[in-house]
């Protein structure tokens, strides 16, 4: 009897210890994966021998790891390409301006909004991403508009949805 509840003890232990271990390494793996790309990307730039799609992926690299300061020259470049197809260069616009969002610049972050909407005035992302922008200024009316603009065309967003139902209660008179 004492001998199977130490086995049913050790069991218990090993898969308590054994499940963050797995979870610990697994996200070792995927940090080790991405800084090995990072790596590679940043030298094949350094030789300027890079296409546009590698550009791309190293600012989104640096976007998802909070290195906004130095996503954005290379966003910039992207846009700067010759011959570059239209839907990648809204693409680097709107990420430019969520890099400049995430540093509080919304001026800036608008601008790059609005020229990423110049060339898709469709695309949804930078539609919901041009309202967060508007809503940090204090622009609610602004930001509604462009939510309900949003859901016109993708009437399942979440994003704009919520985002306009709680501007349309801000904004609405108080009785």
């Amino acid at each position: 009897m004492d001998k199977s509840l130490t086995i049913t003890y050790l069991s218990v232990l090993v898969v308590l210890l054994a499940a963050p271990a797995w979870f610990v390494l697994r996200q070792a793996f995927k940090i080790r994966k991405v800084e090995s790309r990072l790596s590679k990307l940043q030298n094949k730039l350094a030789k300027e021998d890079a296409t546009v799609e590698e550009y791309y992926e190293l600012g989104s690299i640096l976007l998802d790891k909070s290195l906004f300061s130095q996503a954005i020259p290379i966003f910039k470049k992207i846009i700067k390409f010759k011959g570059i197809e239209p839907e990648i260069k809204a693409l680097a616009y709107n990420a430019l301006g969520f890099a400049y969002s995430a540093q509080e610049q919304y001026d800036l972050a608008i601008r790059q909004y609005k020229e990423a909407l110049k060339i898709n005035p469709e695309y949804v992302t930078a539609l919901n991403n041009i309202g967060f922008a508007y809503e940090r200024k204090n622009l609610t009316a602004q930001a509604l508009e462009v939510y309900e603009n949003a859901l016109r065309y993708e009437s399942k967003n979440k994003t704009a949805k919520k985002r306009s139902e709680s501007l349309r209660k801000r904004l609405a008179p108080s009785e």
